[in-house]
């Protein structure tokens, strides 16, 4: 099986960002016609346990490859706990969004993402269902190859890992935190990032990493559950 990549909502979720900064901007000094595209040139990365030189295990690609525990992905939308939701996106609707899929039985991502007064919050859940353990293993690699910098989350199904990056666009600092989990043969993919509109900061790296695990350690739960 082809593997598949990122959901759009994962790769699109900084425009809401650009667009709240605006309005965040304006409550706080009014509009701003002087500014112009920023470069992300500030770039903060947190290992969440081992060193970015460590290698994920590879024995989920060595054990029982032609096995296939998950058939369909389970409900995103409630992957999470409410409390959890509130707790990391303040003024949420708890509920949250379901993105569409083109295959729901394969992919199926939630988002919750609220402005509550200058700070904003985004998180996104994804399961994505592979046809092996092998399958799996191999997309959770190569995702991981890709982020690079992180480091390795013990305990969190299979294999686990988490990287932070700080960008600045127009002096408007947001920080984001993806978790990435291979349990058999399905992926969890969480992202989570936030912004201070008011101080144009973002939430420390401590904040965002362990707030991106919480919320990666409830979906692997929810994913084991749905079997």
């Amino acid at each position: 099986m082809r593997s598949l990549p990122l959901p759009l909502a994962l790769t699109a979720r900084l425009t809401p960002v650009a667009v709240l900064a605006c309005a965040g901007w304006a409550m706080a000094s009014g509009p701003d016609t002087t500014a112009t595209a920023g470069t992300s040139g500030d770039t903060t990365k947190q290992s969440a346990g081992q060193s970015a030189g460590d290698t994920p295990s590879s024995s989920s690609a060595t054990g029982a490859a032609g096995t296939k525990t998950y058939t369909t992905s389970p409900a995103p939308c409630g992957s999470i706990p409410a409390a959890t939701v509130t707790s990391l996106v303040p003024g949420a609707q708890t509920a949250g969004k379901e993105i569409p899929s083109t295959d729901t039985k394969l992919r199926r991502t939630c988002s919750w993402n609220a402005l509550k007064g200058y700070d904003y919050r985004w998180l996104d859940v994804s399961f994505e269902i592979m046809d092996t353990d092998a399958a799996a293993a191999k997309e959770y690699r190569d995702r991981v190859a890709e982020k690079g910098g992180g480091g390795a989350v013990p305990g969190l199904g299979d294999n686990g890992y988490s990287v932070v990056n700080l960008t600045t666009q127009d002096k408007q600092q947001t920080r984001e935190g993806v978790v990435m989990a291979q349990v058999s043969n399905a992926l969890v993919i969480v992202t989570y990032n936030g912004s201070d509109f008011e101080n144009k900061k973002a939430p420390s790296t401590d904040e965002i990493n362990k707030g991106a695990i919480k919320a990666a350690k409830s979906a692997v739960t929810a994913l084991k559950g749905s079997r």
